[in-house]
């Protein structure tokens, strides 16, 4: 099967996720999340990158990342084997960490944008880890719900699409409902109210 070509350029932004080797466990204890994140902050000084979006699950990882000059795969590959060193050598393993290549999706629209940023950060409560999506600790979640400062990250693009204030605005689009209505308008996206699209349909 012939992979799909990612676009590559300056500005260019991308869902990157990684998976543990045969679906495994990437982290063992709150030590292996500290050191990806350190990992992660010393790449993306080594070669420049935008983050948005982060969430660390057990046998995976979700990055929403924004090109700048370095391609996705020199940034996943320097992240991804100073990682694997590390769980081989802490843990006495040996050979492959991570299930064969990242995967990417290009993000080419807003809508596709906060889509994916809200599809990472529900990860942790779509798999019944916990009560709420702001309560995982090892996500970027907190940051869009409460305006915690997240030093790896930068909100504001995401942010930057929803009207004032942002992050009452991004907790409703986190919580909608399925049958909830969205429309966009000056750049910004909406939530339609419940009782007037429920009534257009009388």
């Amino acid at each position: 099967m012939v992979r799909k070509v990612l676009p590559v350029y300056n500005g260019a932004k991308y869902h990157v996720t990684s998976r543990g080797i045969r679906r495994s466990s990437l982290f063992f204890d709150d030590d292996d999340f500290e050191k990806y994140l350190a990992i992660l902050k010393e790449t993306k000084e080594r070669y420049p990158f935008n983050l948005h979006t982060y969430c660390l699950m057990t046998n995976h990882t979700h990055l929403q990342l924004g090109m700048l000059e370095t391609p996705p795969s020199i940034i996943m590959k320097n992240l991804n084997t100073k990682f694997a060193k590390y769980i081989n050598k802490k843990y006495g393993f040996s050979g492959h960490v991570f299930e064969k290549r990242y995967g990417a999706e290009h993000l080419n629209s807003p809508e596709y944008e906060i889509d994916v940023s809200k599809y990472i950060h529900l990860n942790p409560y779509s798999a019944g880890m916990v009560a709420n999506p702001e309560d995982y600790p090892w996500s970027s979640c907190r940051a869009y719900i409460f305006g915690e400062s997240i030093p790896l990250i930068d909100p504001s693009p995401i942010l930057s699409y929803f009207p004032a204030p942002p992050l009452q605005h991004y907790e409703s689009y986190l919580h909608a409902l399925p049958t909830d209505k969205f429309f966009w308008e000056d750049g910004k996206i909406h939530i339609l109210d419940r009782e007037e699209w429920s009534c257009g349909l009388r």
